[in-house]
């Protein structure tokens, strides 16, 4: 599917999924990622600067793939994400559609790995 995430101007991004899970180092399935992203200078003390760089990512990056779900869309974007170390790892974020919401919300984010269809973690 080409094309941006629907209602992107709508998307939101919780605080809980980004302080509570992906810059968790305590979460059991998100301190993978709280590692990769703290890595390239994002923090729990800081954690608007991954939501920032999230919304960032989805407004540069066109829609990968779309999985129907009895609740709606699941939408995978795919792209450089922008970092405070200024390096541009490759990541996957999926966004969910509820069926007749406006509302995107992110559900998770993760690196991209060459020739990975899936997240490994």
């Amino acid at each position: 599917m080409n094309g941006k995430l629907p209602h992107l101007e709508n998307a939101i991004i919780a605080e809980e999924k980004i302080t509570g899970y992906l810059l968790s180092e305590t979460q059991e399935d998100g301190r993978h990622k709280a590692a990769f992203f703290m890595r390239f200078g994002f923090s729990l003390a800081e954690w608007e600067e991954l939501a920032g760089a999230l919304r960032q990512h989805v407004a540069d990056n066109e829609v990968a793939s779309v999985l129907q779900t009895p609740h709606g869309e699941h939408y995978a974007v795919e792209g450089p994400l922008q970092t405070p170390t200024d390096e541009t790892p490759l990541v996957r974020t999926v966004w969910a559609l509820d069926t007749d919401s406006t509302t995107p919300r992110l559900i998770t984010a993760y690196p991209l790995r060459p020739g990975k269809e899936q997240e490994d973690d």
